[in-house]
């Protein structure tokens, strides 16, 4: 099952962390747009210059990091050629041997549902080929069922995944995610039914393919979380730019050091724009700032007293 490749290249890299591709050209070093005019550029230029920089940051971190998350708006942004990026990006990671989790929210019901699964995670019908050969999806559950059982049932076709929106790192996601359902909070009782849906496809390490988005930013949420869905794998957002540290997250893992794998954006690939990195070259930086979020993350499951497994389970 993909969850268990995804936490096994974890364990071998002895290193719960995603890289999130949400590359802007402003994201860019000043190397990289010197022949170019900002004001004549455009999108063509731009799919170029985006598949370029994120090449070139898989290929320095792909010995550290096992597994990308591209946030597939980034690539819409820019069009057709944007799209393109996006699509030969993923190829890429996936020949490098990373993990890549599609963050597209997706969600519908019924035909287009299943459009949306087959897009990202299976076939296309009759073509018979992967759209976007992604192998995890991020979805939105505020359909029901409706909208998420397209999507298991691609995944047992198709051995793939999904993380469902439950608790999300955003200020105002208590606006919704917070209500009180007679006595519990909205978002715990969407994360019963993530288990539900995920209940078969249970991997060797205990952990479903259908997972959860728990964010950072939220740890006591993350703890009951947790406590509450011992099968249920967390996607974790948050990390860097948006405030949280190692600590935060540590209560989203479980006893083995296992249960969650956290992204982080821009502050590994902006690395070279501001902080105690400015001014290195954007690999150097960008390595040096995803080594130094592994440590701080394993540091911190350590001094809690659950350092992460060394070995794979078969």
């Amino acid at each position: 099952m993909v969850i268990d490749t995804l936490i096994d290249k974890i364990i071998e890299k002895q290193n719960p962390t995603a890289l999130g591709l949400d590359t802007r050209l402003e994201y860019l070093p000043d190397e990289m747009m010197a022949d170019y005019d900002p004001d004549d550029i455009d999108y063509k230029d731009a799919g170029k210059l985006i598949l370029e920089f994120n090449k070139a940051l898989i290929d320095e971190l792909k010995d550290i990091v096992p597994c990308i998350k591209v946030q597939i708006a980034y690539y819409e942004m820019y069009g057709h050629h944007g799209m393109k990026a996006y699509y030969k990006t993923v190829d890429y990671a996936k020949k490098k041997g990373l993990t890549v989790i599609a963050d597209a929210k997706r969600n519908d019901i019924g035909a287009t549902c299943t459009a949306y699964a087959n897009a990202y995670l299976g076939t296309t019908p009759i073509i018979n080929k992967n759209a976007f050969d992604a192998d995890f999806v991020t979805v939105t559950p505020y359909l029901g069922s409706d909208g998420v059982i397209p999507f298991i049932d691609v995944c047992k076709e198709s051995g793939k995944g999904i993380f469902v929106l439950v608790k999300t790192s955003n200020p105002s996601s208590g606006e919704l995610q917070d209500i009180m359902v007679d006595t519990k909070p909205l978002y715990e009782i969407v994360g019963q039914k993530v288990a539900e849906w995920g209940s078969g496809l249970i991997g060797r390490y205990g952990y479903s393919s259908c997972g959860a988005v728990v964010g950072a930013t939220y740890s006591g949420q993350a703890k009951s979380l947790r406590r509450q869905l011992p099968q249920v794998f967390f996607l974790i957002p948050g990390y860097g730019a948006q405030g949280a540290s190692g600590k935060d997250i540590v209560s989203s893992f479980d006893e083995r050091g296992l249960g969650g794998i956290v992204n982080a954006s821009r502050s590994i690939i902006c690395a070279h724009k501001k902080g105690k990195y400015e001014g290195m070259n954007f690999l150097k930086a960008a390595r040096a700032a995803a080594l130094d979020m592994q440590a701080d993350i394993v540091n911190s499951l350590e001094e809690a007293g659950i350092p992460m497994i060394k070995e794979e389970v078969k």
